[in-house]
Formats: structure tokens, C-alpha cells, sequence
């Protein structure tokens, strides 16, 4: 299985891929910034050269010479790391001075606003290097002389992307300074917030497993109040849980021990006496018994179904069912039964009706419901089982009914209203927890002559 990361580690993570991104486009900005930054500074010293070349611009017997002083190469002396090429044309556009074949200003190269002077800047390659040149037009007017003369004069890059470099490079060392900072701040920041899960895990380890008290909210920030809230309702919901379980335990315990210590002791008088009659009678009436305890340990078997079968809806283990076959079936079996008891037994199913829930946890709730009502129904009486559209199913008996009062309390567990009907009381209790598994709700009604009603509805398939 793979073990889950940590979130201090992710987090970082995430943050350190965030701060790498930055500093990438923050590296090729101050690049970039940088470059602009070289080509403005040393644009400036091309066209101061260009200029010097310029003003030794001469005329004599209607030619045009150059004078090209040292000092106009020589401001690139102490700052430039690449060579220096310049080129002066005629009015002509004639070479009279310089290196051959250095590139013109391409079409359409706008001339520079940042100085005043007829200067275009621009790219290009000479030699297999790149080169940033300057283009001065100087004015020739001259008795013999009239026009344009151009000074070119170029610089390889070597300098402009050295200090590009030196600024991205500047740039990228404080940033990454700050993102190791910022780091560290966010690992200390985190190991301090997560201090508070850490007091709420060692106070769960350290409880015993029946402590179910609520957590205290007092120690942990505002953002774990809701973690916190729905640890404690899981508590809550477990305590009430081992609660019910214990209840059912015991009141289980206190309805197998009464009638298994009456069957007991039936058995032991019995075995006192010599007379055959008697042994037959202490026989036949532990035989009934034991049909009673045999039904009760069925009942509390189909509780430990009910909470099975409720799992598996939850999970969805629900199936399209039609609850008018399963009713249809369902009379069929009981129909025996019914006879045995003098009681009419109808079905009232003629079109299917579907919804979605476990054949078992139904076929369980519509035994105990035709089962209760048979055994509430005096000889000669009614039972009528209905299903009708979307989902509703409807038992009615013709037996003495259930006031209002005590209509909440036959749902409970072990609850029976009438001693003398056999019956482990657990009949309705089982029918509540499967209607509560399908989300069902179930109604008690008086019957249309007399009588009880029930009425289960349910969601339609």
C-alpha cells in the first residue's frame, strides 16, 4: 500500500516548484532588462564614437577623406570584452574608410529618438558574430560636395550579454536567497500549526479504548474546530452505538433467562416424578418452550441480518426488486399458517410495483408483519396484505387495534403489550430497523372496520 506523503514535505514541495517557476521568469526578465539596459549604455558609446568619426570628415579637390583618430576606438578600451569594426561611405555610398562589407541598416529601420543625431540602430552579423551597429548620417555641403555621408561603427555583443548575464544572474542569486528563506519560514510555520494535531493525536492514543468522552476544542486553532466537532460526533454516534448494544445485550440475556430457567425447572419437577402422565405433560410443555426460545433466538438472528443488510444497501448492494412478487410469494407461505389459525389471509398485489432494497432484510419485514398481525387476529378475522403505487405496502388485521399512545412504543425492543400473545417483542422492532435500512417510513393507522393499519412507504425504483 502506498504510504501517503507528508503535508509538510508537499507543501513545500508545491511551494519550492512555485518559487523555481518565479525565479525562471524573473531570471529571463532581468535578462532581458539587463540586455535593454547594455544596449542603452553602450549604444551611447557607439554614437559617441560614430560622432568623433565624423566631425574628422574633410573635403579636399572634391574628395571626401577620413580622419579617424584613435580616440574614437578607444572608449571601448577598458569596458568591451569584443572587437570594434567601423566604416565610412561617401555621399556615394562608396567605402573610404574602415572595414569592407559592414552590414547596412535593414529596410525600414527606424532612426533613434533617444538622441538627437541621424543615428539608426540596429542587429547585425559580420564576420560569423553578432554585432550591434550604429549608422550616423553626416552632412556633407560642399562647393563641390553635396549629400549624405555615413559612419557605421559596430561592436560585437560579448559585453551587452556579459552584463545581461551578470544582472540575471545578480537577480536569480537574491531570489534564490529568498526562496530558501521563505522555505525555511514556511517549514517552521508549518511545524508550529501542526503542533495542535499532534496534542490531539497523542491525547487519542493515550485514551483507553471505553473512553468516549468529547475532545477538547480549547487546544487547536479555528481551522481543526471542524475536524474536532466531527470526531466527536463519530464518538457520539459510537457511544450511543455500544450503548444500544449493551442494552440489547442484556435485555437479550434477561429474555433467554426467565424462560430458559422455567423450562429448567419444568424439566427438573418433572424428573421427581414417576408418574408416566406427568413426564408426557412436563415433555409437551418443554417442547412449547423451547418453540419459544427456538422463535426468540430466530428474532434476535434477524437483528444481526438487519444491520448486515443495512450495510450492504449503504454499500450499494441494493437490487430492483418488485415488491408485488415478493408479497405475492410471501402470502403464499403464510398461507398455511393463516389456515391453521382460522384466519383469512388476502393479497392485494395486481401490477408490479419496483424499488430498491435487499429480497432478504424485505422478505424478513413482510413475514413479521403478516406473522403480527395473524396472531393479533381473533378466528374468523381478516388479514389483507396491499401493494399499491409508487411503493406502499399495507398490512391490516381485524384484531383489537393499538391505541395512539402506545403506537411510539411497539417499535422498541422486547416491548409486547399483551402478555398472554406469544411473542418475543421483537417482531415490530425488526420491522422499524429494516424500514429505517431502505429509508422507509412506517405509519401506524386504524383499520378501515377495526383493527390495525400498517403502512410502509418506500422510495419507488
Amino acid at each position: 500500500m502506498h504510504k501517503p506523503s507528508s503535508l509538510r514535505w508537499r507543501l513545500l514541495w508545491n511551494l519550492a516548484l512555485l518559487l523555481v517557476v518565479l525565479m525562471l521568469a524573473s531570471g529571463l526578465s532581468a535578462y532581458w532588462n539587463g540586455r535593454e539596459a547594455a544596449d542603452t549604455a553602450y549604444d551611447r558609446t557607439l554614437l559617441a564614437s560614430a560622432r568623433t568619426i565624423a566631425a574628422g570628415l574633410s573635403q579636399r579637390d572634391g574628395t571626401l577623406s577620413a580622419d579617424v583618430p584613435y580616440v574614437a576606438l578607444d572608449t571601448f578600451a577598458y569596458d568591451s570584452a569584443g572587437r570594434i569594426y567601423y566604416q565610412v561611405n561617401d555621399i556615394h555610398q562608396k567605402l573610404i574608410s574602415g572595414y569592407e562589407n559592414l552590414p547596412g541598416p535593414p529596410p525600414g529601420t527606424p532612426r533613434t529618438d533617444s538622441y538627437p543625431a541621424l543615428a539608426r540602430f540596429y542587429n547585425a552579423t559580420y564576420k560569423g558574430q553578432n554585432v550591434r551597429v550604429v549608422s550616423l548620417l553626416k552632412a556633407v555641403s560642399e562647393p563641390n560636395m553635396n549629400g549624405m555621408a555615413e559612419i557605421r561603427v559596430a561592436e560585437t555583443d560579448e559585453a551587452r550579454v556579459s552584463m545581461a548575464r551578470s544582472l540575471a544572474a545578480d537577480t536569480l542569486l537574491r531570489l534564490g536567497m529568498l526562496a530558501i528563506g521563505a522555505l525555511l519560514l514556511v517549514w517552521f510555520a508549518v511545524s508550529a500549526a501542526l503542533r495542535p494535531l499532534e496534542r490531539l493525536r497523542t491525547a487519542v492514543e493515550e485514551r483507553q479504548p471505553d473512553d468516549l468522552r468529547p475532545l477538547p476544542l480549547v487546544e487547536v486553532q479555528h481551522e481543526l474546530w471542524p475536524l474536532v466537532r466531527g470526531l466527536n460526533h463519530f464518538t457520539e454516534r459510537l457511544r450511543g452505538q455500544f450503548e444500544r448494544q449493551a442494552q440489547f445485550i442484556a435485555d437479550a440475556a434477561h429474555e433467554l433467562r426467565t424462560p430458559l430457567a422455567a423450562l429448567k425447572a419444568r424439566l427438573e419437577l418433572g424428573l421427581r416424578s414417576n408418574e408416566a402422565e406427568v413426564w408426557r405433560s412436563t415433555l409437551e410443555s418443554s417442547a412449547q418452550s423451547t418453540d419459544r426460545l427456538t422463535h426468540l433466538a430466530n428474532q434476535l438472528l434477524s437483528l444481526a441480518r438487519v444491520e448486515n443488510g443495512a450495510r450492504a444497501i449503504a454499500e450499494g448492494g441494493a437490487q430492483l426488486l418488485d415488491l408485488s412478487q415478493l408479497a405475492r410469494e410471501l402470502g403464499m407461505a403464510m398461507a398455511p399458517l393463516a389456515h391453521k389459525r382460522g384466519v383469512a389471509l388476502a393479497l392485494e398485489a395486481d401490477e408490479p410495483v419496483w424499488l430498491r432494497g435487499e429480497p432478504t432484510l424485505l422478505n424478513e419485514l413482510l413475514s413479521n408483519l403478516v406473522d403480527n398481525a395473524l396472531a393479533h387476529t381473533p378466528p374468523g378475522g381478516n388479514v389483507i396484505l396491499r401493494v399499491t403505487a409508487p411503493a406502499v405496502l399495507e398490512v391490516e388485521d381485524d384484531g383489537p387495534g393499538i391505541p395512539l399512545e402506545e403506537r411510539d412504543r411497539v417499535f422498541e425492543r422486547f416491548y409486547r403489550r399483551n402478555q398472554q400473545v406469544a411473542g418475543s417483542g421483537l417482531g415490530l422492532a425488526i420491522v422499524g430497523e429494516i424500514c429505517r435500512a431502505h429509508l422507509a417510513q412506517i405509519t401506524l393507522h386504524d383499520g378501515e372496520q377495526a383493527g390495525l393499519k400498517v403502512r410502509v412507504s418506500f422510495i419507488a425504483g
